[in-house]
């Protein structure tokens, strides 16, 4: 039906930055909200942030300022800039999908990437 195909994690230093991409194929009608979670070892997945198609955003208050949400149609972007090692985790794409002759959203999520920031 839906895939989500992440890409962009990595390693890198405190301080840095990455940004994460994930684009979204299949019976789309269309997505309201795409968003990021983040799912560090021995911990829930949280929000991190999410967009919708009117450009609305919403942001951890971990965060905010720091991180930047985007979209083009059904690709969403996470522009992650001074990153801390408390930002290592697997981060997780997410939307919530109204496909093409379903009635309903649907929620799907990607297959996760890893974002190691060492310290």
């Amino acid at each position: 039906q839906v895939q989500l195909v992440e890409s962009g994690g990595g390693l890198v230093q405190a301080g840095g930055s990455l940004r994460l991409s994930c684009a979204a194929s299949g019976s789309i009608s269309s997505i309201p909200v795409m968003g990021w979670y983040r799912q560090a070892p021995g911990k829930q997945r949280e929000l991190v942030a999410h967009i919708t198609t009117g450009g609305s955003t919403n942001y951890a208050d971990s965060v905010k300022g720091r991180f930047t949400i985007s979209r083009d149609k059904n690709t969403v972007y996470l522009q992650m800039n001074s990153l801390k090692p408390e930002d290592t985790a697997v981060y997780f794409c997410n939307a919530d999908v109204k496909l093409v002759q379903v009635a309903g959203s649907y929620t799907f999520w990607g297959q996760g990437t890893q974002v190691t920031v060492s310290s």
